[in-house]
């Protein structure tokens, strides 16, 4: 990036802290706080309110970050274009996902992908916010990303995956054997969520059928969650991918009305999107598919 204040500015927005800014950026906090000094100076307005504690926006910073943002992704995709221009085989993906998908999906697609292209470089996010996936994939501060449907109309999807959602029991559950997981039993056994669940699908599940849950115990991450169901404190509800490689002991069953979730990979634009960008899209696809043809032959 040709402005190195602009990227100093950025960070430190995010990080709310020059410190921590410099620490990211490999700079001093003096050289983070010379940039941005150096750059209120050009704008002529004060960017920062600079606190004992760190450094928040002030409503003039606040007004100028999605332009600053714009400009150095702009520069970013003109330089990927470049390289193109210049048959350079590199460059930069980036790439948001959720926990899942960076878990049991992403080290297998960028090891099939950097086969064909060895000198490309990945950059990835990962949230398991909907909304905060969605923001990085629109503001262009991703390349890429994998979204659940539905998606906002103004980014382009490619269909990946339709799994399924599965109930998650401990071994000894009175339901451990029976053939599907009954709809009765949703309100009937205490339930283990997230806090602040961002699986919108897993409560798709209770809403489709009306049902309101006994739940018994939230926690803050699917391990968590996964840890208190094998110990028997109740049920959860997970999407397939999730499940692949379970940390402990579970049993999952089917839900006697199934319920699916859509994944998909989302771009802003095929038009502004890089070459390399392109050929990930293409990669995944084939990858995702290939990796599920292989599932069902097992």
């Amino acid at each position: 990036m040709s402005n190195q204040k602009y990227e100093a500015f950025i960070k430190t927005a995010e990080l709310g802290s020059f410190k921590k800014a410099a620490e990211a950026l490999g700079y001093t906090q003096a050289g983070i706080s010379y940039m941005l000094n150096t750059l209120e100076d050009e704008l002529g307005v004060s960017l920062f309110v600079r606190d004992y504690g760190g450094a928040r926006l002030t409503s003039e910073g606040g007004q100028i970050l999605p332009w600053i943002r714009d400009v150095c992704n702009s520069e970013r995709r003109m330089n990927t274009k470049l390289n193109e221009l210049k048959s350079l085989e590199s460059g930069i993906i980036r790439v948001a996902a959720f926990t899942s998908i960076s878990i049991h999906w992403l080290p297998g697609i960028i090891h099939s992908f950097l086969q064909d292209h060895p000198k490309v470089e990945f950059d990835l996010r990962w949230s398991d916010d909907s909304n905060e996936l969605e923001r990085l994939i629109y503001q262009g501060d991703v390349d890429c990303g994998f979204l659940i449907l539905p998606a906002p109309k103004d980014l382009i999807t490619i269909p990946l995956k339709r799994e399924p959602m599965l109930a998650v029991l401990p071994e000894d559950h009175p339901l451990a054997d029976a053939p599907y997981f009954p709809i009765s039993a949703l309100a009937e056994y205490p339930y283990i969520g997230l806090k602040e669940d961002f699986y919108s699908e897993t409560d798709q599940v209770f809403t489709r059928h009306g049902v309101k849950p006994n739940v018994f115990i939230t926690a803050e991450n699917d391990y968590t969650v996964m840890a208190l169901v094998s110990k028997g404190f109740g049920f959860s509800i997970f999407p397939e991918l999730s499940l692949l490689s379970p940390s402990f002991p579970l049993i999952t069953k089917e839900l006697e009305s199934p319920v699916y979730r859509e994944v998909v990979i989302a771009v802003r634009s095929y038009k502004t999107a890089s070459l390399a960008t392109l050929n990930f899209l293409n990669c995944v696809k084939k990858w995702v598919y290939d990796f599920y043809e292989k599932e069902m032959d097992i």
